[in-house]
């Protein structure tokens, strides 16, 4: 499949009007904006147009990702051997067994597009959307390579979407909205894209579970980069010397980062009219995240106090992990019909 069985849910970045698909161009119907394609690559980056109040860290973070794409591609050298790696994380095996075939995904700030490449194995259709092109041509060079046609790429600017609104079951951008300028106005942003009765998965660095990385992170610029033994990523001899590399400059040297929590993303997902779901870690003390969580099955999001207590305990974790949570919300069905493709995210859930 290509961006042509899709074009009617493209959208204008600059007015919001539909766009024509042609092989070395996209134009708008409304504006006439000319969008070129490079390498397969609509590039649909329209910049944000904020007045000069609003800090932009756009271009900032642009830049530091053309330089160092992350993660890499470097120990993949078949879909075999992308899926095997990918399986071996609990969260992007849960996906897969049950985000279910014939939907439609959307990762906005998908860098590489390893879980994209990897989630449009089962017959989904899916988007990886970046504002890199660096980083998009290493997830489309591996999709062209191995035949993975399920799997689109574009250039965007999430807080200007080059989709129609309600297009996809699933709107997923983990690791992305930290390293934005207005994470809420990015995350509502992107929220708009989800079809009624679908989800929406955020990953973002918490607040309390980062306090050992900016501890190394300070140890680090003081020392020279030295000691860099004091990551248990960088330890591991299996992991490769170019992906340790990506990892350090993403955890230690990246440009612009913030630090949330639970609650707070809580309060987005009321705020865009949306319901809590699932949080990983669970948001109530003395229950884990089990191998077989069904991650649509809702979940009560705890009180406040419950809340604390399992967030100050990533403290410990986020030693190992980056000091990350993920929270998955979702838009309520309108009274309308639901298709069978529209309810069946929910119905993995059940």
């Amino acid at each position: 499949m290509g961006f042509r069985e899709h074009e009617a849910l493209l959208a204008c970045p600059k007015c919001q009007a539909s766009l024509a698909v042609a092989d070395t161009a996209f134009r708008c119907h409304g504006c006439g904006q000319a969008f070129p394609v490079d390498d397969g690559i609509p590039q649909l980056f329209w910049p944000n147009e904020w007045d000069g109040d609003k800090r932009d860290v756009t271009d900032a973070v642009r830049a530091f990702y053309e330089e160092t794409p992350f993660p890499n591609y470097d120990e993949f050298d078949s879909v075999a051997s992308l899926a095997a790696k990918a399986r071996e994380g609990m969260f992007a095996r849960l996906l897969d067994e049950q985000v279910p075939p014939n939907v439609r995904i959307i990762e906005c700030g998908s860098g590489t597009s390893q879980l994209s490449n990897f989630l449009s194995l089962a017959n989904r259709t899916v988007f990886a959307a970046d504002l890199c092109m660096n980083s998009l041509r290493l997830g489309r060079d591996f999709a062209v390579r191995h035949g993975l046609g399920r799997v689109n790429f574009v250039q965007m600017n999430l807080f200007r979407p080059a989709f129609q609104p309600g297009s996809f079951h699933l709107v997923i951008s983990n690791g992305v909205l930290h390293h934005t300028s207005d994470p809420f106005l990015a995350f509502e942003s992107i929220s708009r894209l989800v079809k009624p009765g679908g989800y929406i998965l955020v990953g973002l660095y918490h607040r309390y579970g980062r306090l050992i990385t900016d501890t190394r992170r300070v140890l680090f610029r003081l020392s020279g980069d030295r000691f860099k033994f004091l990551d248990p990523n960088l330890r591991r001899e299996s992991t490769s010397a170019a992906k340790k590399q990506a990892w350090f400059a993403d955890q230690y040297k990246h440009p612009h980062e913030s630090k949330h929590t639970i609650g707070e993303t809580l309060r987005w997902l009321d705020a865009v009219g949306f319901r809590f779901v699932k949080s990983i870690p669970i948001s109530k003390p003395f229950r884990t995240f089990a191998p077989d969580e069904r991650l649509f099955a809702p979940d009560e999001p705890g009180n406040a106090l419950e809340r604390l207590l399992v967030e100050l305990g990533m403290v410990a974790s986020g030693s190992r992990e980056g000091g990350f949570f993920i929270v998955i919300g979702q838009r309520p069905e309108q009274a309308r019909s639901v298709s069978a493709s529209d309810a069946s995210l929910g119905a993995a859930a059940r």
